[in-house]
């Protein structure tokens, strides 16, 4: 999936409210009502918290960061300043995951690193949409323009940097750059997942990132026409001035958190709130995570995609889930009891 596609004023707003939509509900819960909420450590959560709360604009959240400081008994905390809300519509709740994965390129192309990583062009940004994916990779358009970060050697890997909208280039002489989210061509995201069970290739279980992986490698020239099913193509920017040891930037251009991060709908649930996690599947968890990030695939109430990490175990990691559960989020109490007084009315 890709990072921080639509974060704007507007949607920071209809986070708080909920979209106009009949078919929305919230319901108010208890702490006592979320699976396992005694057991999680509540601290790694509120540090996770601090990482982004103070860029957040509403008198609400700034006086509940500005408590935060102070470092209070993190589960003490949630309880006293937060209640649970469900917000849900008709669809079903589901969790799948992220990473940020790392490839091997080249700062000049050779036989090995000829597939450019682009920056944005100028007419992209003035047009949306803009060329497609098959376009791009087809045309001469981007040639010669100096729009080229780097040049990797594997064309299936770039299509997943694409969708996970971050990552790391190790180049020949050992140095790693990163890049984050510069932009995009304004299609809308194809899952080439779904086209594969579509075309009775695979069962919906049997898919995962490394499964398309492997059946696009196996079957090239199907495969080139596989990845053009998903017309949305990203750019990157160079990202210099994350540490070695941080996460990607998110949405909220700060780094995500393995494990603690969640990319959602910003339509539904705020960046930068608390959200409690009810994931089951084989191997369910239960933990308190924080909105930091957005992404094209991720619509609806009860959607998020969970960062694991980077390189390629968190990958596999990432690649295989998809599951269902609940997702409450953790709003200040006047806006859950705001949210509920306008559903009534």
């Amino acid at each position: 999936m890709t990072r921080a596609l639509w974060v704007a004023a507007c949607l920071w707003l209809s986070a708080i409210c909920g979209p106009a939509n009949a078919d929305v509900s919230h319901k108010l819960l208890e702490f006592k009502d979320l699976k396992g909420w005694n057991a999680d450590n509540h601290s790694d959560a509120l540090h996770v918290f601090l990482n982004t709360c103070s860029d957040l604009d509403d008198p609400d959240w700034r006086a509940l960061c500005a408590l935060a400081q102070n470092m209070p008994d993190a589960k003490a905390f949630f309880e006293l300043f937060f209640r649970p809300v469900v917000i849900e519509n008709e669809k079903p709740a589901l969790f799948t995951g992220y990473f940020e994965p790392e490839l091997k390129g080249a700062l000049r192309p050779d036989l090995r690193y000829r597939y450019p990583v682009y920056r944005e062009p100028q007419v992209a940004k003035a047009s949306n949409p803009w060329l497609t994916r098959r376009e791009i990779e087809t045309g001469d358009f981007m040639s010669g323009r100096g729009l080229e970060i780097a040049w990797v050697d594997d064309p299936v890997e770039l299509f997943f940097l694409q969708i996970q909208g971050s990552g790391r280039i190790r180049l020949t002489n050992g140095e790693t750059i990163r890049v984050g989210y510069g932009g995009s061509n304004g299609h809308e995201y194809r899952s080439i997942g779904v086209e594969l069970v579509r075309r009775g290739i695979y069962k919906v279980h049997q898919v995962s990132a490394q499964v398309i992986k492997n059946w696009v490698r196996r079957n090239p020239v199907a495969g080139r026409e596989l990845l053009f099913h998903n017309p949305s193509y990203v750019f990157f920017r160079r990202l210099d001035r994350i540490p070695a040891e941080a996460g990607p930037f998110g949405a909220m251009n700060r780094s995500v958190t393995p494990l603690r991060s969640i990319a959602v709908d910003p339509a539904f649930v705020p960046l930068g709130a608390p959200v409690w996690i009810e994931k089951g599947g084989e191997a369910p968890m239960r933990r308190l995570m924080i909105a930091q990030d957005t992404g094209s695939a991720i619509k609806g109430p009860q959607r998020a995609d969970i960062f694991f990490g980077t390189g390629d175990q968190a990958g596999r990691e990432a690649g295989k889930l998809r599951d269902s559960g609940r997702l409450v989020v953790l709003l200040p109490i006047q806006r859950a009891y705001a949210m509920l007084s306008e559903q009534q009315e």
